[in-house]
C-alpha cells in the first residue's frame, strides 16, 4: 500500500510530519510493505487557505491513503471521493506514522476532526504552521 505523509522538509523516515496537509511543501510517499520512500513536491502548495485541491497537490500520484495531523474538510472529502483513505496522526516522524499505520493504530480522519481555520478565534486542535 502506498501512503502519503505531509512534511516540511524531506529527511526520509526521520522527517517530522507537518501540521497541515494542504500547506505542506513536500510529501513523503511510503510503500508500507517494502518501506521504499520518495519525496513529492506539493503541486498545490500556493493555494488560498481552505481551498486545497488534494488531487492537484498529489500531482497525479496514485496513493491508497494519506496520514495527516491536520487537514481541511474539503480536502478530506476530495480524497475520500477519489477512494483515498485519510488517517489521523498525533505528531512525530514519518517512521512513527508508518509504524502506527502498519499496526492499525491510526483512526480514520473524519470531517468532524477537520481543521476549521486558524483566524478569528477558530482552532483545529493542533499547532498551526
Amino acid at each position: 500500500m502506498k501512503v502519503c505523509i505531509p512534511v516540511e522538509e524531506y529527511r526520509g523516515l526521520d522527517s517530522p510530519v507537518y501540521g497541515h496537509f494542504g500547506s505542506a511543501p513536500v510529501f513523503v510517499l511510503v510503500n508500507t510493505e517494502t518501506l521504499a520512500i520518495e519525496p513529492l513536491g506539493n503541486h498545490d502548495h500556493e493555494h488560498q487557505h481552505g481551498a486545497c485541491s488534494p488531487l492537484k497537490a498529489l500531482g497525479g500520484q496514485q496513493v491508497n491513503a494519506v496520514i495527516v495531523v491536520g487537514i481541511g474538510p474539503g480536502a478530506i472529502q476530495g480524497l475520500q471521493q477519489a477512494g483515498i483513505d485519510v488517517f489521523q496522526f498525533r505528531g512525530g516522524t514519518v517512521a512513527e506514522a508508518v509504524r502506527q499505520f502498519r499496526a492499525n493504530a491510526l483512526p480514520a480522519m473524519t470531517i468532524e476532526c477537520a481543521c476549521g481555520g486558524h483566524g478569528s478565534g477558530q482552532s483545529c486542535g493542533h499547532q498551526a504552521r
